[in-house]
């Protein structure tokens, strides 16, 4: 384990995939969702192959013993993809970064109510204070009160919440996918899956792309793939509950690209809620490596010794 590299490989990956999406989202006006989900997808498999062929691991990186669970998991990643991505042309940047948030937290959920994970009181209060924190967030763009919401924004606050719950989803069956297939394997075969299942949404109204668009579109895709390979690589140097909090750098990096590129300035309440939102996710996140340790000095204990 080297935790610095792990640091920097999460680090870079949040970089690239934060600069990926405001690719897709100034696309987002004139390309739809399923769309851009086809270019994503598509162009990030060829920087994965080359990857694996790289470390040795093509032909054991593309079998399978799980075909069906990759089905499954494509489906509800694919949507939450498409859902994301709708949802850049109708919010700013970092209200989507931030609603985005709430998928770690309903995965604790759906993990519980399909894979029986027990959950203790700890983490049902930080889900529900993260839940506070997206109902904050979200709460301007549903009020019909004093004019508080329109509908673009209405639509595009539902679009991002329930990519997160279709996140969330795609989590849960990944999570049954580790115990028989390789990090590779899942990553490979999730761009597969995505780039097919996204054809899907062809006859609902996909456009030519301009030459901008079809360049950033492409990049998008390109930065999908690397950014897949740096957090798969982040992973293996350092321990999940180490570089996972990193994860939330992203709101950062989204609010200054939000304020720079797309001239978004964030409200006091997107950024209260934000707040709340990331103090649950990492709280979860500290809670989980805590139990990790207990149970590692627990087998110790139990091991017999000389």
């Amino acid at each position: 384990m080297r935790p610095l590299r792990g640091i920097a490989f999460k680090l870079g990956s949040v970089v690239v995939f934060i600069v990926m999406s405001a690719m897709i989202k100034a696309t987002s006006a004139h390309v739809p969702g399923g769309e851009a989900v086809f270019f994503r997808s598509l162009f990030a498999i060829p920087v994965i192959v080359g990857w694996l062929a790289w470390r040795g691991e093509l032909r054991t990186g593309l079998v399978t013993a799980d075909p069906l669970g990759h089905v499954w998991r494509g489906f509800a990643g694919t949507i939450a993809m498409g859902l994301g991505f709708a949802a850049l042309a109708y919010l700013p940047f970092p209200e989507v970064t931030a609603i985005g948030y709430a998928a770690p937290l309903l995965t604790v959920i759906f993990a519980a109510m399909f894979l029986n994970e027990k959950v203790g009181v700890f983490r049902i209060s930080t889900v529900a204070l993260g839940l506070t924190g997206v109902l904050i967030v979200i709460a301007p763009r549903l009020s019909v009160i004093e004019g508080g919401a329109d509908d673009a924004a209405a639509l595009g606050a539902m679009l991002v919440l329930g990519g997160a719950v279709f996140s969330a989803l795609a989590q849960v069956f990944v999570r049954k996918l580790v115990q028989v297939e390789k990090t590779a394997t899942i990553v490979f075969w999730f761009s597969v899956t995505a780039t097919v299942l996204s054809l899907a949404t062809l006859p609902f109204g996909w456009v030519v792309p301009t030459p901008f668009e079809t360049f950033l579109l492409v990049a998008a895709g390109l930065l999908g793939g690397v950014g897949q390979i740096l957090l798969t690589s982040g992973y293996r140097e350092a321990d999940a509950s180490l570089v996972a909090p990193f994860d939330y750098a992203s709101m950062l990096f989204s609010l200054l690209i939000g304020w720079f590129v797309f001239a978004e300035v964030p409200t006091g309440i997107m950024l209260a809620g934000a707040a709340l939102i990331i103090l649950a996710g990492i709280l979860i996140i500290l809670r989980e490596r805590h139990l990790g340790l207990e149970r590692s000095r627990q087998r110790k204990a139990m091991t017999p010794q000389g």
